[in-house]
């Protein structure tokens, strides 16, 4: 009898058992191994098979997972799909974890406010991932307070914050443009992460007069643009020999 070929999706699913029964798609494109892939484009045949299998289902953008596992994966993450809560709280914690990866992957010093230091990026608690779990001495006492609640900064190499980062999936984006606010005499990137349906209410806020000294310093990402930002680190990664 013929020996039954060993196709690529079943190299993608394999690869998915061999994880837990769940990764990012920046972490197929490293851990699948595509050599013997007939393609110049390894890692849109991954994107695909994910998206088209039905042995595999979407849990975030970018995060897939194996149906066999659905059960154990959704109980693993404490996502209950009836429990809206439950979903937010993976999908903001999700986020700032892509974030942070982000700004480990650039070389930033990150950080994520202590009440969500416990909070998990897939199976690993933030302060785990953030290279710092205290923020650095940059500023006054005041100041750093402010800062402190902030979703994720980036630091730079002097201890200066770089980039501020608030995810909105469902809360008041204006009490975190209020905060930016707080924080505009720093030489900083502000921005707010948000699903791309909210772009509309964020323009609202910007467009208040109260705000009108900080509207071209504070910019709009959505969910996909974050997604594809930490993809693409991951490809520069494994190109370089990183990974």
């Amino acid at each position: 009898m013929a020996q039954k070929k060993y196709t690529q999706t079943q190299q993608v699913i394999d690869t998915l058992r061999k994880c837990g029964g769940y990764a990012t798609l920046g972490n197929l494109y490293h851990l699948v191994d595509t050599k013997s892939w007939a393609t110049k484009t390894p890692n849109e045949s991954i994107r695909r098979i994910v998206q088209k299998s039905e042995e595999i289902f979407r849990i975030q953008p970018g995060l897939w997972a194996l149906e066999e596992c659905r059960d154990e994966v959704m109980r693993k993450f404490d996502i209950q799909s009836k429990e809206q809560e439950s979903v937010d709280k993976f999908t903001h914690s999700y986020f700032q974890g892509l974030i942070i990866e982000i700004g480990n992957m650039k070389h930033y010093s990150t950080y994520a406010p202590a009440q969500d230091q416990n909070h998990k990026f897939l199976d690993k608690p933030l302060k785990d991932i953030c290279t710092t779990i205290h923020i650095p001495d940059f500023s006054f006492d005041s100041i750093k307070n402010r800062a402190r609640t902030v979703d994720v900064i980036w630091f730079n190499e002097r201890n200066m914050p770089d980039s501020f980062f608030e995810v909105e999936h469902s809360t008041d984006i204006q009490n975190s443009v209020a905060k930016f606010c707080d924080l505009q005499d720093f030489f900083s990137r502000f921005l707010i992460v948000a699903p791309k349906n909210r772009e509309e209410q964020f323009n609202k806020v910007m467009s208040r007069t109260a705000f009108k000294d900080m509207r071209e310093r504070i910019k709009f990402h959505n969910y996909e643009s974050i997604l594809q930002q930490y993809e693409l680190m991951c490809k520069l990664q494994k190109n370089d020999g990183f990974i």
